[in-house]
């Protein structure tokens, strides 16, 4: 039976390692197990001591917002060797340790294995000596945790620490761009990754740079002449600043390195321009982590738990990663090997191996960025007609770099592309622009929608001057960028084609709205910035625990969808999430009552409550507050925060950038063959796993409880539970709660 368990951190530091930890700590102390911790990595674990010590639910109290990790990390050359190994596996038995989890890179997982393997020898070895207990330890399981910037391990389509390091590097893009305008200057910038181009290949597209330069791309051997044209045709158009971003790990065909001052000479001989370069370093694994790094980490820490648990009989030696929005366990040789094998391409100059072997979703996005870098607009317009884009409902981030995007590619394919201004009540009243190759390439990183977005309730009159205007326009396909209720209107507009001609168009929705209450998608447009601003919100709360006792309601939108409310306790550590698919009952405020008096008696300062703006109409916000503040009998306050429109406000993260320009890049694609077939499809665009597909409208719409505008199925709701179980009390003392 598993009793005892051992977590730790090892290889380079990733931001979400202390989410991870508090994650496997607090569910495997919720089933009954001891924790160990161990400080400093596999040096801590062959030192042992004072470095190995156990951990209590209190102990990763309010760490989930801290970069780096607590228990600290450390390269160790004596775990290298067979004796290091040995007074690890010593340490461990004395400990009586059942289990391994180990949060780190391909070395760290790797040396976990070797010591799984080995146990049975150091066992034989140490039992003898009387260290441990005679029958026990026999094996040890391991668990691994995929943690590295680089997100270079096989079986993870997201590595913990990834996605805080590559927002890190697009908001530094974003800095650098608005002085290389002022001056009309071009950056060449470089990223981490060594042997994997992930942070560099996303960083651009998400940044909108010119080019890119990564490992796995398979360069030609005068590729620098291609780099020159593309940023010379750049400037011809009219945006003399560009950004060039490069990988560490990049290399010319014959296998020698890239350098940043390579690259500057080339630019700046050819083309005669002012060149920086900026080496980005370490900044990109630093600070807090995103809210994805946070949640990823947590479901991957309790799962780890759950494994051990559920399959006891097994020998685990496994890595856990997520797989399609799903934990997948892979063995830990796989891991490595696939992984090393990478590299080994890499080494052996066959790049264009090495990118298939990251992947379909990698390739794609190298494809995706090739396009984007080297389009332009076509000389010649096609006379058969334009294409609308319209933005509509509450506006969302992310939108204008789906419309950047998608009109880019039309515009490369000699289509005219109209901007419907104010949304569906543009179409109304006839308000379109001709949209403009220069300003399209700026607009990715811009909060809001630029061609400007409204909520519209459609009226009997409405569809003659719609039907007028795409006439009147010779409009001959529709993109429509929004939410539920944009849903609905394209939905009234396809359902009444046999009254007005003009509206027998092809019509492709793409899903942007930050309630994430969308059919047949994990994650609309914009749904991830509202979360990353809700828990840095969340996180100045926090900061603000003093010597006062304070209980915080913070109100969160949504809608009739709890994704935001749910996920953002889970991101923040909130105690308690209130949402719409459950609803509040008086006796659930009884019982939250008593967990705050017990909380704040066991020595809190700070407790905090996410509640989804419409999870019930009776108990408002307001009224949580003065039901809570009127039970304290003065023992706490309770003070609410509604955080309002600062939940879609903002640059839009990168997650978003890159999903949005996915589904900008697919959506002209179906737009052109729709035009080319004379298809007259009426479909909407999803993000599932990790891939961007099309389905038809009507679809959608029977996956959707129309009452409630939202989804049918909702994937984060299996999450609940684990939300759950890391807020609550300790299960044995109830006076250690989190924070």
């Amino acid at each position: 039976m598993m009793k005892t368990l051992v977590v730790m951190t090892s290889g380079g530091d990733a931001p979400g390692m202390n989410a991870a930890v508090r994650a496997v700590v607090r569910r495997a102390i919720h089933h009954g197990l001891k924790v160990f911790g161990v400080w400093n990595g596999y040096e801590g674990l062959v030192r042992g001591g004072d470095s190995i010590r156990p951990l209590a639910w209190k102990d990763v109290g309010g760490i989930i917002s801290r970069g780096g990790t607590f228990l600290g990390t450390a390269r160790s050359e004596r775990f290298r060797t067979q004796e290091g190994r040995r007074l690890a596996a010593g340490n461990l038995l004395v400990c009586g340790a059942d289990a391994l989890v180990v949060i780190g890179g391909d070395g760290s997982l790797m040396g976990a294995h070797v010591l799984s393997e080995e146990w049975p020898e150091h066992m034989a070895a140490l039992r003898p000596q009387g260290a441990g207990e005679e029958g026990r330890a026999s094996r040890l399981h391991v668990i691994g945790l995929p943690g590295s910037i680089d997100n270079d391990l096989h079986g993870a389509d997201m590595s913990i620490g990834a996605d805080t390091a590559l927002n890190h590097i697009v908001h530094a893009v974003d800095d650098l761009t608005s002085t290389a305008a002022s001056h009309q200057r071009t950056f060449v910038v470089e990223t981490m990754g060594r042997h994997c181009g992930y942070l560099a290949l996303m960083a651009t597209l998400a940044g909108a740079a010119s080019w890119v330069l990564i490992p796995e791309d398979e360069l030609e051997l005068r590729w620098h002449q291609k780099m020159v044209r593309a940023i010379q045709r750049s400037r011809d158009v009219g945006r003399p600043h560009q950004m060039v971003i490069v990988a560490e790990g990049a290399r010319h065909p014959d296998g020698l390195p890239i350098r940043c001052e390579d690259v500057k000479r080339i630019l700046a001989d050819q083309l005669k321009i002012d060149i920086r370069i900026t080496v980005l370093g370490h900044v990109q694994r630093g600070g807090s982590p995103t809210a994805f790094d946070r949640i990823m980490a947590t479901r991957l820490g309790t799962a780890a738990v759950d494994l051990l648990l559920k399959e006891p009989d097994l020998h685990h030696r496994h890595m856990l990663g997520l797989q399609k929005n799903q934990v997948i366990a892979t063995p830990l040789v796989e891991v490595v090997e696939k992984s090393r094998a990478v590299r080994a391409e890499i080494e052996n100059c066959n790049a264009g191996r090495a990118a298939e072997m990251r992947g379909s979703s990698f390739v794609k996005t190298l494809s995706l960025i090739k396009k984007l870098t080297r389009i332009s607009p076509a000389q010649e317009r096609r006379p058969d007609g334009s294409v609308a884009l319209l933005t509509g409902g509450a506006d969302a981030p992310g939108m204008n770099a789906a419309v950047s995007v998608a009109a880019r590619c039309l515009l490369n394919q000699g289509i005219t592309v109209l901007g419907v201004e104010a949304g569906l009540s543009g179409l109304v009243r006839g308000n379109l622009m001709e949209l403009d190759w220069n300003e399209l390439v700026g607009w990715i990183n811009r909060p809001g929608s630029e061609i400007g977005t409204s909520r519209y309730p459609f009226e009997k009159e409405d569809l003659p001057r719609i039907a007028e205007t795409l006439n009147r326009f010779h409009i001959k396909g529709l993109i429509a960028v929004g939410g539920w209720g944009t849903y609905l209107n394209i939905a009234e507009l396809a359902g009444r084609r046999d009254a007005f001609e003009a509206l027998d168009i092809p019509m492709i929705l793409i899903p942007a709205t930050i309630d994430n209450n969308l059919p047949c998608t994990e994650f609309a447009i914009g749904a991830d910035t509202a979360l990353n601003n809700i828990i840095q919100a969340v996180d100045k709360i926090r900061h603000t625990a003093g010597a006062t006792r304070r209980a915080f309601v913070v109100e969160v939108m949504g809608r009739e969808c709890g994704f935001l409310a749910l996920m953002s306790a889970m991101a923040s550590g909130g105690e308690k999430a209130y949402l719409p698919e459950s609803g509040i009952s008086l006796a659930e405020l009884n019982r939250d009552v008593e967990v705050l008096k017990e909380s704040f008696r066991g020595g809190k300062r700070m407790v905090i409550y996410l509640r989804n703006e419409h999870a019930t109409r009776r108990y408002t916000t307001d009224f949580i507050r003065q039901l809570l503040e009127e039970e304290s009998k003065g023992e706490f306050e309770v003070r609410t925060a509604i955080l309002g429109h600062l939940q879609r406000g903002g640059i839009p993260s990168a997650f978003d950038r890159i999903l949005a320009s996915r589904m900008g890049d697919a959506a002209a694609s179906a737009m052109v063959d729709a035009l080319e077939t004379g298809s007259r499809e009426v479909q909407a665009l999803c993000f599932q796993g990790r891939g961007v597909s099309l389905i038809p409208l009507s679809e959608a719409m029977e996956a959707m409880d129309h009452k409630r505008g939202r989804p049918r199925n909702q994937w984060f709701m299996g999450l609940v539970e684990t939300a759950d179980c890391l807020a609550m009390h300790h299960p044995v003392a109830p006076c250690e709660t989190r924070s």
